[in-house]
């Protein structure tokens, strides 16, 4: 089971070098320097995202370096929005007009949130009854005004049909 050594002198030489690469070993388990710590628990991983520096009193502390971090954060997002899936996913939508009806759903919303939110932060209280009318009464009404141009579209292509016909 274990291997013969021809002398006792190589037998303590062996034994020192596993002492020493056990030392090695639990100066880097016990977090003495945290960077190189980490660096051994992750492979390398961490090393782009910490940075030692000095501090006032001459101490060694390990930072987050967050410039990296973001830069790293919003190319990942900027790959995400940009990638060929998206942009045939956009395409499709826009071409089946889901995208332009999203779009201008959207920008009702914001334009009667924004002045919602504006007639509440007023001092009037006729413009705070306006605002909060319109928080909860608004929705009730687009999808009033919604249906009543859903059916007026399908009454006008159904007269244009009649008309080719």
């Amino acid at each position: 089971m274990g291997r013969k050594y021809d002398s006792l002198a190589e037998l303590k030489r062996k034994k020192n070098l596993l002492k020493s690469e056990i030392k090695e070993l639990e100066s880097l388990l016990t977090f003495k320097n945290t960077k190189e710590s980490l660096s051994a628990f992750t492979n390398g991983l961490s090393d782009q995202y910490l940075q030692e520096k000095v501090d006032e009193d001459g101490e060694e502390t390990t930072v987050l370096r967050k410039d990296v971090i973001a830069k790293q954060l919003t190319s990942e997002v900027k790959d995400m929005f940009i990638s060929k899936n998206a942009a045939m996913g956009l395409a499709s939508s826009a071409l089946s007009g889901g995208a332009l009806d999203n779009m201008i759903k959207l920008a009702v919303t914001a334009l009667i949130a924004n002045y919602a939110k504006k007639n509440l932060t007023s001092s009037s209280w006729k413009k705070k009854l306006i605002g909060a009318a319109l928080i909860y009464l608004a929705p009730y009404a687009l999808k009033f005004v919604r249906k009543k141009l859903e059916n007026y579209q399908k009454t006008k292509s159904v007269s244009s049909m009649e008309q080719l016909i």
